[in-house]
């Protein structure tokens, strides 16, 4: 009978046992839990990458605009036109005037705040600008665009957004689809999770949650969104865990921020803020019911219910959720059929990454003054010199000039290409295109490759000759075939264009007909050595030997460092690095770095002048006279194009007003193509300056240098009323003749 009873006694023990340690092994793992709940929502709780935003558009009185860029950037940073402004973010064009509500931005200098302006245009210039009632006011700072990001490795991507950001509406829709009882329950609801497990009971799987938005922010915040049994036993504890330690408001602004709510390619959108730009274009406190049903309608399946994938399908999901605001009386039947006849709308501009070549840029710059998690993950605020009109014209000026030339030359015409647009007064780049699509994939032709530039080494010759003082515009070169032998025993010929040569001709010809004997004869004189340093002095950052082939261009620069040489020819002479970053600021706006101008006289800013206007003779007259199919007589095109031997290279470097452009052209693998300077690179270079606006920057001559009426058969400063061309000289200059110069 003991030994029966023992057997009995036996289970029980066990089981008291087995009990036992089942609570100590439960009681450890809410502990476990406990901690990992505080410590991430405590701690840091996002990689948050750097946001990138372009130059603010400024106007004022007397600012000159292209055609279309008023609309195009208030178009790309989402404002609305209305009948009536009432709100930021909203404008109305009426007879030549801008009615417009601004947003107002933290700025690194200042913070602007919203502000209704009336801004009068005409003629594509700011001719008033009003404030209310109607004062007067001198500037119109509009919030800089956002365009693009520095993203961690697992591609996650948000706007941080607070409560006060919602509009009306918003936190009603969401808990009336999502979790009625929010502020009642303690993160888990029993009847819930009843529901759902006599659903998954039924399934043999599990295909319901029944989670509450505690349970939810769990699944996203700590767990993953695998649907298995274990993670549904973890999210019940975390949730009472997290509910017990944090405000429901806390815990509903981090769901908020952290909630999935679609891809753009690799980048994850995570959280209402960032899925309002990137679904509408615009801030979340701009939105309307229809757009917030939207996006609450989104999180229960943002790829199944994707707009720009499937938008019948979001739409019925929307308009699901509109019918349950009015089940819920949260809105009239009435408003119920306004909002679900209403169209998804769906911004088409693109918040991330549209200017890949530039980013590369911006990226380049900062690697110096930044870890690359410190970009990634801190939030860090980068201000950058790009402007979006003028990218954008860049990309369609390439894009459509490389399909016209593909066209016209079929098969020789495998194109890549490549543009760098600078602000003339400061060196800020504006554009940078990397390829002959508008945006490259991997290889930056702008930055990444060097070729040979061919005759735009020509300039620096004269600007060298000029320096001297021994030459004048008008000095006599010759052109006579020429024979140089080299250290290896050969002869170099350097031969023209057009096979001819053309005896004497005054040095400023030479230059405007690109003429390659004389302007080697000039650059022998004065020392290959002299002509190189000054290539070095107006920002090449490369170094040559010195052969007499480097005067006809045998030498390879990239795209942005042809443009910095002649940004310095543009800026009178003086040097300032070419720059994308102006301010990088915290998350909250607090300064980190600031990039200063960098100004140094680097050429004779006489000689220099006197080089413009021989550019700007090479617009005129000589080989970039073709840009004035596209650009107004009155306009004034200064540069020089460039081709290379066999054609392989098509360049085009100089500047009109206050833009200076250089464009590159050439087969990947250096191939001949059909094209020269000027049927090629010059093309995408004057389609872009007609659609930017243009201002003349002024004729700023110095003091030593006068202009006079000569005779360049004679070489002689002739009367004002004879026929001739105008000429500007400084010290040295041509004889005069009291006659004509007949």
């Amino acid at each position: 009978m003991a030994t029966k009873g023992a057997k009995f006694r036996l289970p029980w023990r066990f089981i008291w046992q087995l009990m036992t340690v089942m609570l100590v092994c439960g009681l450890a793992l809410l502990v476990y839990l406990d901690a990992q709940v505080r410590e991430r929502f405590d701690g840091h709780r996002w990689s948050l990458p750097a946001k990138v935003f372009a130059r603010p558009l400024e106007l004022y009185v007397g600012k000159q605009l292209a055609a279309d860029q008023l609309q195009f950037e208030l178009q790309q940073l989402g404002y609305r036109a209305v009948q009536q402004v009432r709100q930021p973010g909203q404008y109305r064009w009426q007879a030549g005037e801008l009615d417009i509500y601004s947003r107002g931005f933290h700025f690194v200098d200042a913070s602007e705040q919203a502000v209704r302006r009336q801004v009068q245009v005409k003629n594509n210039r700011v001719l008033g600008l009003r404030g209310e009632p109607g004062q007067a006011v001198h500037l119109l700072r509009l919030e800089p665009q956002l365009i693009g990001g520095i993203y961690p490795s697992h591609n996650e991507d948000r706007e941080l957004i607070q409560l006060a950001d919602l509009p009306n509406g918003f936190l009603e829709t969401l808990l009336a689809v999502e979790d009625r009882a929010y502020y009642e329950h303690l993160g888990v609801s029993p009847t819930g999770i009843a529901r759902a497990m006599v659903a998954n009971i039924k399934a043999g799987r599990v295909v319901q949650g029944g989670s509450t938005l505690t349970q939810q922010l769990v699944k996203n915040f700590y767990l993953n969104a695998n649907q298995t049994l274990w993670r549904k036993a973890l999210e019940a504890p975390m949730a009472l865990l997290l509910n017990s330690h944090y405000e429901k408001d806390e815990i509903l602004e981090v769901y908020l921020n952290e909630v999935f709510l679609g891809q753009q390619g690799k980048r994850a959108i995570h959280g209402f803020g960032l899925a309002s730009w990137y679904y509408f274009g615009q801030p979340i406190g701009e939105l309307q019911l229809h757009q917030i049903a939207l996006l609450v309608g989104l999180v229960k399946g943002p790829s199944y219910y994707n707009p720009k994938r499937f938008p019948q399908r979001a739409k019925q999901r929307r308009d699901l959720v509109l019918a349950v605001l009015a089940e819920q009386g949260l809105i009239s039947a009435q408003q119920k059929a306004i909002f679900q006849a209403k169209p998804l709308r769906l911004s088409k501009v693109s918040q991330f990454s549209r200017y890949p070549a530039y980013m590369d840029l911006v990226r380049k710059q900062l690697q110096n003054a930044y870890k690359a998690k410190d970009l990634s993950e801190q939030g860090l605020r980068i201000f950058t010199t790009i402007d979006p009109w003028a990218q954008q014209q860049a990309d369609q000026a390439m894009v459509a000039t490389v399909k016209k030339l593909q066209v016209r030359h079929g098969k020789q015409a495998k194109l890549q290409a490549a543009m760098v647009v600078s602000q003339r007064d400061n060196g800020e780049v504006l554009a940078v295109v990397g390829d002959s699509n508008g945006g490259y994939a991997g290889h930056n032709w702008a930055l990444d490759e060097s070729r040979q530039v061919g005759s735009l080494i020509k300039p620096v010759i004269h600007l060298s000759a000029l320096t001297s003082g021994r030459y004048h515009l008008l000095s006599p070169i010759d052109d006579s075939p020429l024979s140089l032998p080299q250290a290896d025993g050969s002869v170099w010929q350097p031969a023209n264009y057009d096979k001819q040569h053309h005896g004497m001709v005054p040095m400023y010809e030479a230059l405007v007909k690109s003429y390659n004997v004389a302007n080697v004869r000039l650059g022998m004189n004065l020392g290959v050595e002299q002509v190189l340093g000054q290539l070095s002095d107006l920002g090449a950052k490369q170094h040559w030997t010195a052969l007499p082939s480097r005067l006809l261009g045998a030498l390879e620069m990239s795209p942005m460092h042809v443009n910095q040489v002649y940004q310095t020819i543009a800026s009178n002479g003086f040097y300032n690095p070419l720059t994308v970053i102006r301010d990088v600021t915290d998350p909250l706006g607090n300064l980190l770095s600031h990039y200063p101008y960098q100004v140094r006289q680097a050429a004779d800013p006489q000689a220099t002048y006197l080089l413009q206007h021989e550019l700007a003779l090479v617009g005129r007259q000589g080989t970039g006279r073709s840009a004035y199919r596209y650009l107004p007589t009155s306009q004034q095109v200064a540069g020089k194009t460039g081709t290379t031997n066999d054609q392989r290279d098509s360049w085009f470097a100089g500047f009109s007003g206050r833009h200076v452009a250089t464009v590159w052209m050439g087969n990947e693998d250096a191939s001949a193509t059909p094209l020269t300077g000027a049927s090629g690179a010059l093309q995408a270079w004057a389609a872009l300056m007609a659609n930017l606006p243009y201002e003349d920057d002024g004729d700023q001559q110095p003091a030593e240098v006068d202009f006079f009426r000569t005779d360049p058969a004679s070489g002689f400063i002739i009367d004002a009323h004879c026929d001739g061309l105008v000429l500007p000289f400084a010290k040295l200059r041509p004889q005069a003749q009291s006659n004509c110069g007949r």
